[in-house]
Protein backbone atom coordinates (compact mmCIF):
# COMPACT_ATOMS: atom_id res chain seq x y z
CA UNK A 1 0.00 0.00 0.00
CA UNK A 2 1.12 3.52 -0.78
CA UNK A 3 0.45 5.66 2.28
CA UNK A 4 2.02 8.84 0.97
CA UNK A 5 3.71 10.30 -2.07
CA UNK A 6 4.93 13.86 -2.37
CA UNK A 7 7.53 15.77 -4.38
CA UNK A 8 10.03 18.25 -2.96
CA UNK A 9 9.57 21.75 -4.36
CA UNK A 10 11.98 23.76 -2.21
CA UNK A 11 14.52 23.20 0.58
CA UNK A 12 14.82 25.82 3.32
CA UNK A 13 18.26 27.28 4.18
CA UNK A 14 18.27 25.78 7.71
CA UNK A 15 17.36 22.21 6.65
CA UNK A 16 21.02 21.14 6.55
CA UNK A 17 21.53 21.88 10.26
CA UNK A 18 18.40 19.96 11.23
CA UNK A 19 19.36 16.96 9.07
CA UNK A 20 22.73 16.79 10.78
CA UNK A 21 20.75 16.34 14.01
CA UNK A 22 18.61 13.61 12.42
CA UNK A 23 15.43 15.67 11.97
CA UNK A 24 13.51 16.51 8.79
CA UNK A 25 10.52 18.87 8.78
CA UNK A 26 8.07 18.70 5.88
CA UNK A 27 5.52 21.40 5.07
CA UNK A 28 3.25 21.66 2.05
CA UNK A 29 3.91 24.51 -0.37
CA UNK A 30 2.63 27.81 0.97
CA UNK A 31 4.04 27.49 4.50
CA UNK A 32 4.74 30.80 6.28
CA UNK A 33 8.30 32.12 5.63
CA UNK A 34 9.51 31.46 9.19
CA UNK A 35 8.51 27.78 8.83
CA UNK A 36 9.78 27.50 5.26
CA UNK A 37 13.32 28.38 6.45
CA UNK A 38 13.58 25.15 8.46
CA UNK A 39 11.43 22.97 6.22
CA UNK A 40 11.39 20.98 3.05
CA UNK A 41 8.43 22.31 1.08
CA UNK A 42 6.55 19.79 -1.03
CA UNK A 43 3.54 19.06 -3.26
CA UNK A 44 1.40 16.11 -2.11
CA UNK A 45 0.42 13.71 -4.89
CA UNK A 46 -1.23 11.01 -2.76
CA UNK A 47 -2.14 10.57 0.91
CA UNK A 48 -4.05 7.69 2.49
CA UNK A 49 -6.41 8.45 5.37
CA UNK A 50 -4.92 5.49 7.23
CA UNK A 51 -1.63 6.14 9.07
CA UNK A 52 1.39 4.04 8.09
CA UNK A 53 2.18 1.16 10.36
CA UNK A 54 5.45 0.43 12.09
CA UNK A 55 7.62 -1.45 9.62
CA UNK A 56 6.47 0.59 6.61
CA UNK A 57 9.24 2.09 4.53
CA UNK A 58 10.03 5.79 4.13
CA UNK A 59 11.80 6.50 0.83
CA UNK A 60 13.44 9.81 0.04
CA UNK A 61 15.06 9.59 -3.36
CA UNK A 62 17.56 6.72 -3.09
CA UNK A 63 17.45 6.65 0.74
CA UNK A 64 15.10 4.34 2.61
CA UNK A 65 14.41 3.66 6.28
CA UNK A 66 11.85 1.62 8.17
CA UNK A 67 9.22 3.49 10.17
CA UNK A 68 9.72 2.67 13.87
CA UNK A 69 6.96 4.84 15.44
CA UNK A 70 4.10 7.14 14.43
CA UNK A 71 2.93 9.78 16.91
CA UNK A 72 -0.82 9.93 17.64
CA UNK A 73 -1.40 13.22 15.78
CA UNK A 74 1.30 12.91 13.11
CA UNK A 75 -0.86 11.48 10.35
CA UNK A 76 -3.70 13.93 10.97
CA UNK A 77 -1.24 16.81 10.45
CA UNK A 78 0.11 15.17 7.29
CA UNK A 79 -3.37 14.95 5.80
CA UNK A 80 -4.58 18.32 7.07
CA UNK A 81 -1.62 20.57 6.20
CA UNK A 82 1.15 18.47 4.69
CA UNK A 83 3.22 18.88 7.85
CA UNK A 84 5.23 16.29 9.73
CA UNK A 85 8.48 16.00 11.65
CA UNK A 86 10.52 12.93 10.76
CA UNK A 87 13.03 11.92 13.39
CA UNK A 88 15.72 9.50 12.18
CA UNK A 89 16.46 8.23 15.69
CA UNK A 90 15.25 4.62 15.47
CA UNK A 91 13.00 5.12 18.50
CA UNK A 92 10.12 2.72 19.02
CA UNK A 93 8.11 5.52 20.65
CA UNK A 94 7.45 8.97 19.22
CA UNK A 95 8.56 11.56 21.80
CA UNK A 96 6.24 14.19 20.32
CA UNK A 97 2.70 13.44 19.15
CA UNK A 98 3.27 14.97 15.69
CA UNK A 99 6.39 13.05 14.70
CA UNK A 100 7.22 9.93 12.75
CA UNK A 101 10.35 8.04 13.80
CA UNK A 102 12.44 5.91 11.45
CA UNK A 103 15.70 4.03 11.45
CA UNK A 104 18.75 6.25 11.39
CA UNK A 105 20.24 7.17 8.02
CA UNK A 106 23.46 8.81 6.88
CA UNK A 107 22.82 12.59 7.16
CA UNK A 108 25.16 13.40 4.25
CA UNK A 109 23.39 10.94 1.94
CA UNK A 110 20.02 12.29 3.04
CA UNK A 111 21.13 15.87 2.44
CA UNK A 112 22.22 14.91 -1.08
CA UNK A 113 18.59 13.89 -1.79
CA UNK A 114 17.19 17.24 -0.64
CA UNK A 115 16.49 18.92 -3.96
CA UNK A 116 13.51 20.01 -6.00
CA UNK A 117 11.90 17.06 -7.77
CA UNK A 118 12.92 14.35 -5.27
CA UNK A 119 10.05 11.99 -4.44
CA UNK A 120 9.22 11.17 -0.82
CA UNK A 121 7.04 8.10 -0.21
CA UNK A 122 5.84 5.91 2.61
CA UNK A 123 4.90 2.41 1.49
CA UNK A 124 4.22 -1.02 2.90
CA UNK A 125 6.97 -3.47 2.08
Amino acid sequence: MHYYRTVISEVGPEVRDLLEGGVLILYADGAPPELAEVSVLHRVEHAQAEAPRTGSQLRIGEISALVTAVGPTAWHKVNEMGHVVINFNGSGTAERPGEICTQSVDPAALLACMRSGTVIEIVDI
